[in-house]
């Protein structure tokens, strides 16, 4: 293992471009750039001439969107998962995806160290430093931003080091918010964002218009599930990648999946995010449509009182910690037999579920209806209320 060689989580955003130069400057760093394509699209070109341009020895790209969808989005909504109620963790389900392949390529270059761009405040540092050693307790990590030498401590003096190097970056003062995309969402935080007053300029929106000017026409779609995972739109079986990014197009011509949320990092203080996650909102509405009709009551119940630990798992880092595995092995055995098809209604930001159906359903209409029926016996109500009711009456009953 190399001491000076380091494997670098690159995104050619701000951050990273300059860290990437200043590794080289200060410490004389051979600087190995690993971007992992989750779906950022057009934010990749040009990525491995800028790279080279700045510095690195070598970058790899690699795309991952498949495996990003497969093995992390899709097992996680399977959980029904949202942060605190709201937050459908787009960015945090892509960081231990994204720092898995950094230890590996650390591996294969005989790195001794990686390197990621983090801020002492945030989430990320967790997410990226917590994966690094439950994959390899030996590796070093290099997080700038909380290191002694690091001066850079502000937007506007990374902007001013990037000029001075002759770095382009995708962020001006005038303009000094971050983004953060994948095929799962894009976020938005900081600048202009940090004044909870400000409402986000809709010229900041990338995956979707606004509800008010979305069409006047509503779109209809049919989500088809097999164990609780999405494979096919209106009758098309798709890739998990293809279709989520056709969930995406979707979603985003319609309005949906916009949230502005103030939510509570890991590290302690409470943060501002405006998130744009248009498939994934279809997907978390469709696939609790299809869980309605195909999953035992206490079963769900059971899953639904484990979702927020999980969804809190996620979110702080620890998807390859033991705990997380284990819930996500009772969550996807809850999974068994929730298959079948909901229909929803897009419009103007609004997700409307009008039909399910499935094979399995546990919705029994000959028991379930409001008119005659010779099933279900409703005397039986009348002894079962009252065995409930026993301790109630005794509660009372000792009453003074």
């Amino acid at each position: 293992m190399s001491a000076k060689k380091v494997v670098l989580a690159y995104s050619g955003g701000l951050d990273t471009s300059v860290i990437l130069k200043w590794l080289q400057d200060e410490f004389g760093y051979e600087v190995i750039c690993y971007a992992a394509d989750v779906g950022q699209a057009q934010e990749l070109d040009g990525l491995e001439e800028k790279a080279k341009k700045t510095g690195a020895s070598k970058i790899y790209i690699d795309d991952v969107r498949e495996e990003f969808v497969r093995d992390y989005v899709f097992p996680a909504y399977r959980g029904d998962v949202a942060y605190e109620g709201t937050y459908l963790l787009g960015t945090s389900l892509a960081r231990p995806l994204i720092a898995k392949k950094l230890i590996e390529i650390a591996r294969s270059e005989g790195a001794g160290a990686v390197a990621h761009g983090a801020t002492g405040k945030g989430n990320d540092q967790v997410r990226f430093e917590l994966t690094f050693w439950a994959l390899n307790p030996s590796i070093e990590v290099i997080a700038p931003w909380k290191m002694d030498e690091w001066k850079l401590t502000s937007r506007e003096k990374m902007i001013d080091y990037a000029a001075a190097h002759g770095i382009a970056v995708p962020v001006t003062k005038a303009k000094p918010y971050s983004m953060d995309r994948n095929l799962l969402h894009i976020s938005f935080e900081g600048g202009i964002l940090e004044d909870l007053w400000n409402e986000p300029r809709e010229d900041m929106f990338v995956l979707s218009c606004s509800p008010e000017n979305a069409p006047v026409e509503p779109t209809s779609v049919v989500v088809s599930f097999r164990d609780g995972d999405a494979t096919a739109i209106d009758g098309e079986e798709m890739s998990p990648a293809e279709l989520l990014a056709k969930l995406n197009d979707l979603g985003g011509k319609n309005g949906i999946g916009r949230v502005d949320i103030v939510e509570n990092r890991y590290v302690g203080m409470k943060s501002r995010g405006v998130y744009e996650t248009p498939g994934g909102t279809i997907l978390r509405t469709a696939h609790r449509g299809i869980e309605q009709i195909t999953m035992d009551r206490e079963l769900m119940h059971l899953r639904d009182e484990l979702m927020p630990r999980y969804a809190t798992l996620i979110y702080n880092g620890y998807w390859f910690a033991p705990e997380r595995i284990a819930l996500q092995k009772l969550i996807d055995e809850s999974q068994k037999g929730v298959t079948g098809d909901v229909r929803l209604k897009l419009y103007k930001g609004n997700c409307i579920i009008t039909g399910r159906r499935a094979q399995a359903s546990l919705y029994n209409p000959q028991i379930a209806t409001f008119e005659d029926d010779e099933v279900y016996d409703q005397k039986d109500a009348a002894g079962f209320i009252r065995l409930n009711a026993l301790r109630l009456k005794m509660r009372k009953q000792m009453e003074p």
